[in-house]
């Protein structure tokens, strides 16, 4: 068996990272394109 396996640093769940990690970059992007529709309306 692995030493890593035995030992492992955090026992949660890897689809609860990934997830909020999508979640994360998501939320970054739509508000990066709402800055810039606004921007393009205003303009």
């Amino acid at each position: 068996m692995n030493v890593f396996e035995k030992d492992v640093q955090s026992k949660r769940n890897d689809a609860i990272d990934s997830g909020m990690g999508f979640a994360f970059s998501f939320v970054f992007f739509v508000l990066i394109f709402t800055i810039g529709t606004v921007i393009k309306l205003v303009g």
